[in-house]
Protein backbone atom coordinates (compact mmCIF):
# COMPACT_ATOMS: atom_id res chain seq x y z
CA UNK A 1 0.00 0.00 0.00
CA UNK A 2 1.19 3.71 -0.81
CA UNK A 3 1.96 5.58 1.93
CA UNK A 4 -0.55 8.29 0.74
CA UNK A 5 -3.14 5.31 -0.10
CA UNK A 6 -6.34 6.01 2.67
CA UNK A 7 -6.92 3.16 4.87
CA UNK A 8 -9.78 0.81 4.17
CA UNK A 9 -13.29 1.71 5.66
CA UNK A 10 -15.19 -1.09 6.43
CA UNK A 11 -18.75 -0.93 7.77
CA UNK A 12 -19.34 0.15 11.17
CA UNK A 13 -15.83 1.95 10.25
CA UNK A 14 -15.44 4.10 13.63
CA UNK A 15 -12.13 6.09 15.36
CA UNK A 16 -11.03 3.67 17.54
CA UNK A 17 -11.01 0.76 14.52
CA UNK A 18 -9.18 3.20 12.44
CA UNK A 19 -6.30 4.26 14.98
CA UNK A 20 -5.85 0.59 15.59
CA UNK A 21 -5.43 0.67 11.97
CA UNK A 22 -2.65 3.08 12.31
CA UNK A 23 -0.81 1.21 15.01
CA UNK A 24 -0.67 -1.70 12.89
CA UNK A 25 0.58 -0.13 9.96
CA UNK A 26 3.57 1.44 12.56
CA UNK A 27 4.20 -2.23 14.57
CA UNK A 28 4.48 -3.83 11.35
CA UNK A 29 6.78 -1.46 9.86
CA UNK A 30 8.59 -1.73 12.31
CA UNK A 31 8.65 -5.14 12.49
CA UNK A 32 9.50 -5.08 8.73
CA UNK A 33 12.74 -3.34 9.42
CA UNK A 34 14.25 -5.28 12.13
CA UNK A 35 13.41 -8.46 10.29
CA UNK A 36 15.28 -7.36 6.86
CA UNK A 37 18.11 -6.07 9.32
CA UNK A 38 17.77 -9.90 10.98
CA UNK A 39 18.40 -11.11 7.11
CA UNK A 40 21.24 -8.75 6.09
CA UNK A 41 23.50 -8.05 8.75
CA UNK A 42 22.72 -11.03 10.61
CA UNK A 43 22.20 -9.43 13.97
CA UNK A 44 19.02 -7.96 15.76
CA UNK A 45 18.02 -4.54 15.73
CA UNK A 46 19.04 -3.32 18.99
CA UNK A 47 22.74 -5.41 18.57
CA UNK A 48 22.83 -3.41 15.29
CA UNK A 49 21.86 0.18 17.42
CA UNK A 50 24.38 -0.49 19.94
CA UNK A 51 27.43 -1.15 16.86
CA UNK A 52 26.24 1.99 15.42
CA UNK A 53 26.54 4.08 18.74
CA UNK A 54 30.24 1.98 19.03
CA UNK A 55 31.55 3.12 15.42
CA UNK A 56 30.37 6.90 16.22
CA UNK A 57 32.08 7.13 19.29
CA UNK A 58 35.01 4.45 19.67
CA UNK A 59 35.97 4.12 23.39
CA UNK A 60 32.50 4.65 24.80
CA UNK A 61 31.52 2.57 27.96
CA UNK A 62 28.57 0.51 28.93
CA UNK A 63 26.88 3.14 31.35
CA UNK A 64 27.07 5.84 28.05
CA UNK A 65 25.75 3.16 25.37
CA UNK A 66 23.06 2.95 28.01
CA UNK A 67 22.45 6.65 27.72
CA UNK A 68 22.77 7.23 23.86
CA UNK A 69 20.42 4.35 23.70
CA UNK A 70 18.10 5.28 26.33
CA UNK A 71 17.96 1.85 28.18
CA UNK A 72 19.02 0.76 31.42
CA UNK A 73 22.84 -0.05 31.63
CA UNK A 74 22.38 -4.08 32.27
CA UNK A 75 20.28 -3.80 28.90
CA UNK A 76 23.24 -2.37 27.70
CA UNK A 77 25.79 -4.91 29.07
CA UNK A 78 23.66 -7.73 27.51
CA UNK A 79 23.34 -6.70 24.02
CA UNK A 80 27.33 -6.51 24.70
CA UNK A 81 27.67 -10.00 25.94
CA UNK A 82 26.32 -11.42 23.02
CA UNK A 83 27.99 -8.79 20.12
CA UNK A 84 31.35 -9.77 22.32
CA UNK A 85 30.95 -13.77 22.04
CA UNK A 86 30.24 -13.16 18.13
CA UNK A 87 33.76 -10.84 17.96
CA UNK A 88 31.80 -7.37 16.79
CA UNK A 89 33.00 -5.77 19.79
CA UNK A 90 36.01 -5.93 21.69
CA UNK A 91 36.72 -3.96 24.90
CA UNK A 92 39.59 -2.15 26.26
CA UNK A 93 40.23 -1.37 29.49
CA UNK A 94 40.88 2.18 30.33
CA UNK A 95 44.45 3.06 31.70
CA UNK A 96 43.54 5.55 34.44
CA UNK A 97 40.65 3.38 35.69
CA UNK A 98 41.22 -0.41 35.30
CA UNK A 99 37.31 -1.37 36.00
CA UNK A 100 35.86 0.65 32.95
CA UNK A 101 35.89 -0.45 29.38
CA UNK A 102 36.25 1.24 26.27
CA UNK A 103 33.99 -0.45 23.75
CA UNK A 104 35.25 -0.61 20.29
CA UNK A 105 34.17 -2.07 17.03
CA UNK A 106 36.05 -5.48 15.55
CA UNK A 107 36.42 -5.65 11.67
CA UNK A 108 33.85 -8.15 11.64
CA UNK A 109 31.70 -5.49 13.54
CA UNK A 110 32.37 -2.93 10.61
CA UNK A 111 31.19 -5.46 8.31
CA UNK A 112 28.43 -6.11 9.70
CA UNK A 113 27.53 -2.44 9.92
CA UNK A 114 28.09 -2.09 5.94
CA UNK A 115 25.93 -5.22 5.33
CA UNK A 116 23.10 -3.54 7.46
CA UNK A 117 20.20 -1.34 6.36
CA UNK A 118 19.70 2.36 7.60
CA UNK A 119 18.44 3.81 9.97
CA UNK A 120 20.80 1.90 12.48
CA UNK A 121 18.64 3.23 15.53
CA UNK A 122 15.67 1.57 13.65
CA UNK A 123 12.89 3.21 11.86
CA UNK A 124 10.63 4.45 14.35
CA UNK A 125 13.16 6.53 16.31
CA UNK A 126 14.12 7.99 12.57
CA UNK A 127 11.00 9.00 12.01
CA UNK A 128 10.11 10.35 15.06
CA UNK A 129 13.51 12.84 15.20
CA UNK A 130 11.64 14.31 11.88
CA UNK A 131 8.62 15.06 13.51
CA UNK A 132 8.07 18.37 14.28
CA UNK A 133 8.17 19.40 18.50
CA UNK A 134 4.25 20.60 18.14
CA UNK A 135 3.79 17.11 16.47
CA UNK A 136 5.86 15.53 18.91
CA UNK A 137 4.78 17.13 22.26
CA UNK A 138 0.88 16.21 21.05
CA UNK A 139 1.96 12.50 20.05
CA UNK A 140 3.24 12.31 24.05
CA UNK A 141 0.22 13.78 25.81
CA UNK A 142 -1.95 11.48 23.77
CA UNK A 143 0.13 8.18 24.17
CA UNK A 144 0.47 8.91 27.75
CA UNK A 145 -3.66 8.93 27.76
CA UNK A 146 -3.13 5.55 26.14
CA UNK A 147 -0.66 3.92 28.12
CA UNK A 148 -3.12 4.75 31.39
CA UNK A 149 -6.08 3.63 30.17
CA UNK A 150 -3.96 0.35 28.91
CA UNK A 151 -2.47 0.20 33.07
CA UNK A 152 0.89 -0.13 30.97
CA UNK A 153 3.75 -0.72 32.69
CA UNK A 154 6.01 2.02 32.30
CA UNK A 155 9.16 -0.26 33.25
CA UNK A 156 8.73 -1.56 29.33
CA UNK A 157 9.66 2.17 28.39
CA UNK A 158 13.43 1.22 28.74
CA UNK A 159 13.22 -2.15 26.16
CA UNK A 160 14.56 -1.65 22.94
CA UNK A 161 11.68 -2.30 20.26
CA UNK A 162 13.81 -5.03 19.11
CA UNK A 163 13.79 -7.02 22.28
CA UNK A 164 9.22 -6.92 22.12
Amino acid sequence: MHPDTPLPVGPGDDPAGRVLRQFRIVFNAVKTHFRQVESLAGVGGAQLWALSVIAARPGIGVSDLGRAMDVHQSTASNLLKGLAERALVRTVKDTGDRRALGLYLTADGEAVLRAAPAPFAGVLPDALAGLDARTLARLERDLDKLIGALAGDRGGAAIPLADL
